[in-house]
């Protein structure tokens, strides 16, 4: 995969902001009896999504697929069972729709919702926040640290 054109930083205050937005989109679509996360990037987001829509059951379907540059070859390290009646899957972001398709193949009948979401991967969301380009690449805050940055007149030639 070509290296992306666009750089998307992602604050924990704005992740946090997004998930809820997500959760005010699902309250109405519930009642849901379950969430799933996928893991690793759905984790915080189901954590938010399930506190602000009360759901105490929350299990994972752990899928590996990303370096911290490109996205590779899909693993799928735990599955889950059922059929996906009242289940909400979660996930950080919706890419190029290779780990989406997986999980609605094993929950077909649950309701899938992204954060973020590509156009790639979009079809296969039901409900997400914000859409980005193909070309970007999301920065979410557990893969970023805290440092000095230059400010744009010294990194610019005169």
């Amino acid at each position: 995969m070509a290296l992306s054109q666009h750089d998307f930083p992602v604050s924990w205050e704005q992740l946090h902001r997004d998930a809820r937005a997500l959760a005010w989109r699902l309250a109405e679509k519930g009642p849901w009896q379950r969430i799933v996360a996928i893991t690793r990037g759905g984790l915080v987001p189901a954590a938010i999504v399930s506190r602000e829509l009360e759901v105490r059951l929350v299990d994972t379907i752990c899928v590996s697929s990303y370096d911290h540059q490109a996205q590779g070859e899909l693993n799928i390290l735990k599955t889950i069972e059922g059929d996906g009646v009242g289940t909400l899957i979660v996930d950080d972001l919706v890419d190029t729709g290779k780990t989406a398709k997986v999980v609605r193949e094993m929950l077909p009948d649950a309701h899938l919702a992204t954060v973020y979401a590509k156009p790639a991967g979009r079809p296969l969301v039901d409900t997400f926040v914000t859409e980005v380009s193909q070309d970007t690449w999301i920065h979410f805050p557990w893969d970023l640290e805290l440092q000095f940055v230059q400010p744009i007149a010294s990194t610019t030639s005169s």
